[in-house]
């Protein structure tokens, strides 16, 4: 990779904001451009999603990017709703997401971003993933950034939503999938 510049695909500000911080720390930083497309999301598991999102990522803007795709999974639900949590929170809200789980044993969960990579149109995207455990509890925080609200994350005792950025990052699911993709990013470049 000859520049320090990528595209990022998302009409999301939320996640561009995280994907810029997180990139652009360390040396040395990666600077992102945002490009706002309309790529339907085909069904499956989080990396066919994550795969055939980039792939057409690449090929409408022509050129190397990355994309992200975020699934929040529900143990009681084996893993559901995982890549339909969009979906589930449009519908629902984050009080609904927590009422779910009513009557299961339990509320464990796990927040997984899948960042894939591609080295322009025609490649196969490469992916890489970054996990974070936790449980989901009644809405705590901020209400502005998608389920954050609802996920207790690991042994923190707080929601996404309670932490600011920095806190968060250091621990997030989106930054363990992004130190992969930067590692990969810097060794093409040596």
């Amino acid at each position: 990779m000859s520049s320090r510049r990528l595209v990022f695909v998302t009409g999301n500000q939320g996640k561009l904001n995280e994907v810029r911080a997180i990139l652009a720390a360390g040396t040395p930083p990666i600077e992102i451009e945002s490009r706002n497309l309309d790529i339907p999301e085909l069904q499956g598991t989080p990396q066919e999603v994550a795969r055939e999102k980039c792939r057409r990522a690449a090929e409408l803007i022509g050129s190397p990017c990355i994309t992200e795709d975020t699934a929040l999974c529900f143990e009681a639900f084996n893993g559901l709703p995982g890549p339909y949590i969009k979906h589930f929170l449009q519908e629902l809200g984050q009080e609904g997401l927590n009422r779910l789980l009513v009557g299961f044993d339990t509320k464990e969960a796990w927040a997984l971003c899948t960042c894939a990579y591609s080295a322009g149109p025609g490649t196969e995207p490469l992916l890489f993933e970054g996990r974070t455990d936790g449980k989901i509890v009644p809405p705590r925080g901020s209400k502005n950034f998608g389920w954050n609200p609802v996920f207790e994350a690991e042994d923190t005792g707080k929601t996404y939503a309670e932490m600011d950025m920095e806190e968060k990052n250091k621990i997030s699911h989106r930054f363990r999938a992004l130190e992969k993709l930067k590692a990969h990013l810097l060794s093409l470049t040596m």
